[in-house]
């Protein structure tokens, strides 16, 4: 009976985070401009060159200020969002059919944990992209938001590997 709980507890984790990140790519499809604006914001570097000319003057050859590479990369971290959304719904459902003894429990637990990796790469590779960037100095609401992921991500895969 435990187990079932377990497995029952791990696919409601996997299954929220399949449900927050599958909001957020529909999103991505469905109004890139949202995001995608925001994001060209921090490759170029924009806040900074405002707000902080002398700081931005020392790390202006970071800045990317192409269209293209921007909207290209933005495509980049929608695609790595869908994979990672799309192997956490599999591994949602390989979790409650585990429960139900329809298929391995460590299998099913595989599943997510690779879902979980990936969710938790997305977020982790905000967070050294952003650094990279140096969009702590305007935009910490969005790297608040990167290190919160980053550690929802790996809370679940310390709770999909130990348990």
């Amino acid at each position: 009976m435990l187990e079932i709980t377990i497995l029952l507890a791990q696919c409601a984790s996997v299954a929220l985070m399949g449900a927050w990140l599958t909001v957020g790519v529909w999103d991505n499809l469905r109004h890139p401009e949202m995001n995608e604006t925001f994001t060209a914001l921090v490759l170029e570097m924009e806040r900074m060159k405002e707000e902080y000319p002398d700081h931005y003057a020392l790390v202006a050859h970071r800045a990317i200020s192409s269209r293209t590479m921007q909207k290209n990369l933005f495509r980049l971290v929608v695609f790595a969002e869908t994979c990672a959304a799309l192997t956490l719904i599999t591994g949602t459902i390989a979790l409650a059919m585990a429960s139900m003894g329809e298929i391995d429990p460590e299998l099913a637990r595989s599943i997510g944990l690779l879902g979980t990796i990936l969710f938790t790469l997305v977020w982790g590779g905000f967070l050294v992209v952003g650094n990279y960037f140096c969009y702590w100095y305007c935009h910490d609401e969005a790297q608040n938001t990167h290190y919160q992921m980053t550690l929802w991500g790996t809370a679940n895969l310390i709770f999909l590997a130990v348990v």
